[in-house]
């Protein structure tokens, strides 16, 4: 039997979070580190703060983030055989591993997201979720679209996401509704993540990822890029940094997760997500979702 623990992304936040756990004295001083990191007090605004205030750039991914790795480290049961974080959740997953430490990974969340916003206010772009079509489907159709559309999330079979500017994403919508997706609907979004319109922000990322101090995590972490398990720190940086301009291959990755003998998903962090879509990859294998202790 091995345990898979998996973190979840941005878009899992909400106001409260991260409240419950404050009385805990490891997480009341893991929350304190945060606030001096950041600048500012993120418990304010994660504790009483409304989902208005959560959307901040500043605020989102830090956030989700601090939730899910401060669980990870109060939770006695924690003692993985490999790890995973869908998207931002990959550095969740890392310092939970002990392949970072909390303080760095918060400053290179950090850093994505400012440098993630920066990207999107260069050219207008977006997302766009596709419901009921396969992959093959999804792939051929953003490579006939002019411009940019590339895949940016394999969710789950039948859930993709794909991202680019926003006239081709839409014209990509149409043509895939027209070829039988029984949902083709544009994100809330401010930028296209996981597309060739983050270039910029994986330059300035990958400055902040190589001078940080990375180790070897204390099981695999399967990565997004590849949905293959590593354990090299010069390899995972090399694939955080590809992360930003390639898609997030979740199906894939659990997939490969259970191929390698989970049999028990544990998602820490906001939000249930992970669970809902592992559950979609394989009915068969058991998953559950912790927001608390």
């Amino acid at each position: 039997m091995k345990k898979a623990f998996v973190f979840p992304g941005q878009g899992a936040q909400f106001p409260g979070m991260g409240k419950d756990l404050y009385g805990t004295p490891e997480a009341k001083t893991l929350f304190e580190t945060a606030n001096a990191v950041l600048g500012f007090r993120i418990t304010d605004v994660m504790f009483d703060g409304t989902a208005e205030d959560l959307k901040q750039t500043k605020v989102t991914q830090p956030a989700v983030f601090i939730h899910s790795v401060i669980l990870a480290k109060i939770y006695r049961n924690f003692a993985p055989d490999m790890v995973a974080g869908h998207s931002l959740g990959e550095f969740s997953a890392l310092v939970a591993a002990g392949a970072v430490s909390f303080e760095d990974g918060l400053k290179l969340v950090l850093a994505r997201a400012t440098a993630m916003q920066k990207a999107c206010e260069l050219q207008p772009s977006t997302m766009a979720a596709i419901l009921g079509a396969d992959d093959t489907t999804v792939e051929q159709i953003c490579a006939e679209i002019e411009g940019t559309v590339v895949p940016a999330n394999y969710n789950c079979p039948g859930q993709l996401v794909i991202s680019g500017t926003v006239p081709a994403v839409e014209a990509a919508c149409e043509k895939l509704k027209q070829a039988g997706a029984k949902r083709a609907m544009l994100l809330p979004v401010s930028g296209a993540f996981h597309s060739p319109l983050m270039e910029p922000a994986r330059k300035e990322l990958e400055a902040a990822i190589n001078s940080a101090v990375f180790s070897a995590p204390i099981c695999p972490v399967f990565q997004n890029v590849d949905a293959q398990p590593h354990s090299d720190p010069e390899t995972i940086k090399q694939n955080l940094v590809k992360q930003l301009t390639a898609p997030v291959r979740w199906t894939q990755t659990v997939n490969n997760m259970i191929a390698d003998g989970a049999d028990c998903f544990t998602e820490l962090g906001p939000g249930n997500v992970l669970q809902g879509l592992i559950k979609k990859i394989n009915k068969n294998i058991a998953a559950e979702s912790l927001q608390t202790l």
